[in-house]
């Protein structure tokens, strides 16, 4: 049994771990270190966590993307990223509009909403034309000419949209009724209505998806495509069908996530979709690509572990600024799943025709 051990054990996957332990290392010793200082109190904690849990929610949204193309295709849609920019970018002229004329301070749920629907709308239908135009007819190419494709596909809707609406930053409308916050009494504890309306939007929308797969027509056809494309079709399911509804699910998917991450962040730009989408792919692969539970899971856990680890573990190690390194946090967490736990969280190893 050790001799087995040994022989699959390879200097590359030794040098592998100690990377791996070396990182895990300094997690530890800087958490220790800023948790002994008593450098923040438990309320800027409680906000952290907060902020985390509401970033997760749109990670975890946009990974859902990623993780339903790959459980079907077994591809990953890179040019997924572009999707959810594309929503929110388009929305913002309705937002504006909706703002001069004092419609966006009248009426705020049902103004978001309107922008919401917009989103969903331009971002499922550039999935959907993507699905048809760039990747049904290389369905049956060798796996890598479909990833360039999408790396193409991808460049090609940054500078379409950069073409289209321009290369400058545009800034979301925000009203009063956004920024006011509710903090629990005597503490510094709060949340803002901004935050509780992307946990709970966010929340809501894992809920209907997970329901749409479990217990719908369509989605029981989508699980069985998913296992087998040849016998799904055998049986009678129009397979091309089923994978242009995945595409337009992502797509309205990361249309709201656009929307909720436009509201957080307060600006959009044509290149707004290249770090979430990173870090949403971060999440996919955290949880379990092709998992959909496991989608969520990461995306929580990855915006939870970002939005605390600059202060929990970058400042005890003494590094100036933490908060500007937050982003080398996913990339971080992104080596330690391919070193420790390839398949994921809740991933499990495919056999040797899905994989």
């Amino acid at each position: 049994m050790l001799r087995q051990l040994l022989r699959r054990v390879t200097l590359v996957d030794i040098f592998m771990w100690i990377i791996g332990l070396l990182l895990i290392g300094m997690v530890f010793y800087g958490s220790v270190r800023t948790l002994v200082s008593g450098k923040y109190a438990p309320t800027e904690w409680v906000n952290l966590t907060v902020t985390g849990i509401a970033l997760g929610g749109i990670y975890a949204l946009i990974a859902l993307g990623y993780t339903l193309v790959y459980g079907i295709l077994r591809m990953i849609n890179f040019a997924h990223s572009e999707v959810f920019m594309s929503g929110p970018f388009t929305a913002y002229f309705l937002a504006d509009a909706l703002d001069k004329v004092g419609y966006f301070d009248r009426y705020p749920i049902l103004s978001l909403l309107l922008v919401m629907v917009l989103s969903m709308a331009v971002a499922t239908t550039v999935a959907v034309l993507l699905e048809r135009i760039a990747y049904r007819p290389l369905r049956t190419a060798p796996r890598l000419v479909p990833l360039i494709t999408a790396i193409g596909a991808s460049f090609f809707l940054q500078y379409t949209f950069r073409g289209l609406f321009g290369s400058g930053v545009k800034g979301y409308p925000e009203t009063d009724w956004f920024k006011r916050k509710w903090c629990l009494p005597d503490t510094q504890a709060c949340i803002s209505t901004t935050q509780i309306l992307v946990i709970v939007a966010a929340v809501l929308m894992m809920v209907a998806l997970y329901a749409f797969v479990q217990w719908t027509k369509i989605g029981k056809a989508m699980r069985a495509v998913s296992e087998d494309k040849e016998t799904a079709a055998l049986m009678g399911i129009d397979v091309d069908r089923v994978i242009a509804t995945t595409f337009a699910v992502g797509g309205a998917l990361a249309g709201v996530a656009g929307v909720l991450y436009a509201l957080m962040f307060r600006q959009v730009q044509f290149f707004m979709g290249f770090v979430p989408g990173i870090k949403a792919f971060t999440a996919a692969v955290l949880g379990g690509i092709g998992n959909i539970p496991g989608a969520m899971l990461g995306g929580l856990f990855l915006g939870i572990f970002e939005a605390l680890g600059p202060n929990l573990f970058l400042d005890g190690l003494g590094i100036p600024a933490p908060y500007q390194l937050k982003d080398a946090i996913a990339y971080t967490m992104l080596v330690l799943i391919l070193i420790f736990r390839p398949t994921g969280i809740l991933g499990e190893r495919l056999a040797r025709k899905k994989a």
